[in-house]
């Protein structure tokens, strides 16, 4: 399966008479052997032939472009988990709250929950081993409840009103990684999908959730890519057929090597009718870019927020003799119109490239629309003759400038000392089944709960409790905005990842103007909404 990189992915290049393919084994540069055989015969001390090895492969493909990475074996499992879609373990959403490992939420299906295991159970022990006040770290809690399906690990659980631990055996499984975080209704007829990365289940799960959408009458949608990183070319062709009706190009790939392929769209899709909007920014990349930029160049919807971060390098997965992987850059992909929009960088020097968002900001592009400047000056042309750029991202059709009127130290403070996990995890631990009694889901909560007053002023002695130095100005800059990702904080605990955006997109800007593009003029004036 090809994979475009995403913003955290971390993709791989070369083989050192390794390869399969006879025609690069007989390239493979044999220096680099026998460099390591002196090494391993002459030096003082005894060395570490694997290490060298990996270090070797590393620094060559670090010569290469910002991309193409060599993953160590140790590292394989931990980088696929998100995008194959899955994990095998015991199924449960914790958080470390006051040193000890809090339930946030059994996985619907998975093990955990189907033993009974509850939000708020705190695990005390694993196989016996006490796991509480020992300063236990989110990585050591993986590798004692992560393992092999089938295989067994016990639980020890402190329930409030149960006096005794309550003792679970649970049978590991495979347990799902889901990249749709929200599908639900912001407005009559309107439907609203959050996706986070394009992984192998990436497809099914907008089905369903726009299958949803459809029977609570949604007659419009908007699908928000916004730090989206990206994942599996296939999966966001398989998205992006969703919108499109058949024979439609919606990406092609080009390499020096490779096989020239094109992608087109067929004739199944389940939203080709209906106002589209897909909101993108700075932060999404990759698969989000061949979304949009094939929405785009076919007029079938609309695109709001800001440029894009510009990755359109396509990386094919080497597997070597000891079970790492290089993921090398084969091919450059293009949307319809002919755009490639990866921005420039320079070969071995990813540090500026890594910058770019940085540099943005400096240079007031994340702020005026009229600061980008793009590398590519080829006019490419939509299918209504829409003039639009590559080399550099997708330039949406609606600029919404990043808003940081709300933003403080005070509030990064906040943030960096984990005063709103912790607040809101122990009120929701401490009002849980009267929250719940009173508000049946997130909508009414959503709709009926306010921060009070009273329940602030406890959030902030918490605050300055935890170290966060009083700050009026600051209070009064951010506190809008502290009090609604509260809200949303103790939404999540309540019950999942889509109740907390139902509150924090009130602050979403470039969902609101989506919102109001689907109501106005603004697909009429820019003559879109239809893929000819």
């Amino acid at each position: 399966m090809r994979f475009i990189p995403g913003k955290c992915a971390v993709l791989a290049v070369i083989v050192i008479g390794l390869m399969t393919n006879a025609s690069l084994a007989q390239q493979a540069p044999g220096k680099l052997d026998y460099a390591l055989q002196i090494l391993k015969l002459t030096y003082v001390d005894t060395v570490n032939e694997k290490q060298l090895t990996d270090e070797a492969i590393r620094a060559m493909v670090k010569q290469l472009d910002p991309h193409s990475v060599y993953i160590p074996v140790e590292e394989m499992r931990e980088m696929n988990e998100p995008l194959v879609g899955k994990f095998e373990g015991v199924g449960v959403q914790f958080n470390i709250h006051n040193d000890t490992i809090m339930v946030t939420q059994p996985i619907p299906g998975g093990p955990s929950e189907k033993l009974g295991i509850r939000a708020g159970d705190r695990i005390v022990k694993i196989d016996g081993e006490v796991v509480a006040g020992v300063k236990i770290t989110n990585n050591d809690v993986f590798k004692r409840l992560r393992g092999a399906k089938g295989t067994k690990v016990t639980v020890s659980i402190y329930r409030r009103n149960v006096s005794e631990l309550i003792e679970y055996t649970i049978t590991r499984d495979q347990i799902p990684l889901f990249s749709m975080d929200a599908a639900y209704m912001v407005a009559p007829q309107i439907g609203y999908i959050k996706i986070s990365r394009f992984a192998d289940s990436t497809p099914e799960e907008f089905r369903t959730g726009l299958e949803k959408l459809k029977k609570q009458g949604a007659t419009s949608l908007i699908l928000d890519l916004q730090g989206n990183g990206g994942g599996y070319l296939n999966r966001a062709v398989e998205l992006a057929d969703e919108f499109l009706t058949d024979g439609k190009k919606i990406v092609y790939t080009r390499g020096r090597t490779t096989v020239p392929e094109d992608y087109n769209s067929t004739a199944i899709g389940g939203f080709e009718k209906g106002k589209l909007i897909v909101l993108i920014d700075e932060s999404s990349a990759s698969a989000s870019e061949i979304v949009s930029g094939a929405i785009q160049d076919w007029d079938r919807g609309l695109i709001v927020g800001r440029r894009s971060f510009g990755k359109g390098l396509v990386q094919k997965p080497y597997q070597l003799n000891d079970g790492s992987m290089m993921r090398v850059t084969v091919a450059h992909y293009y949307t319809p119109s002919g755009r490639c929009i990866q921005k420039p960088y320079e070969l071995g020097d990813d540090e500026d490239y890594d910058l770019d968002i940085n540099n943005r900001y400096k240079h007031g592009e994340l702020f005026y629309a009229d600061s980008i400047h793009f590398a590519d000056t080829t006019e490419y042309f939509t299918s209504h003759k829409r003039l639009v750029r590559g080399g550099g991202g997708i330039m949406p059709d609606v600029f919404v400038p990043l808003d940081t009127s709300k933003s403080s130290a005070f509030y990064s403070d906040l943030l960096r000392k984990n005063v709103f996990n912790d607040f809101s995890l122990t009120y929701v631990d401490n009002n849980r089944n009267s929250l719940k009694s009173q508000y049946p889901d997130a909508i009414a909560f959503n709709a009926g709960y306010k921060v009070s007053d009273q329940l602030f002023k406890e959030f902030l002695d918490a605050a300055y409790k935890a170290g966060v130095k009083e700050d009026s100005a600051g209070l009064s800059t951010s506190g809008e905005m502290i009090r609604v990702q509260l809200k949303a904080l103790i939404s999540r605990n309540l019950w999942d990842t889509e109740a907390y955006f139902i509150v924090i997109n009130s602050l979403n800007q470039p969902l609101q103007r989506a919102m109001s593009a689907i109501r106005d003029n603004t697909f009429d004036r820019m003559k879109i909404g239809t893929d000819k």
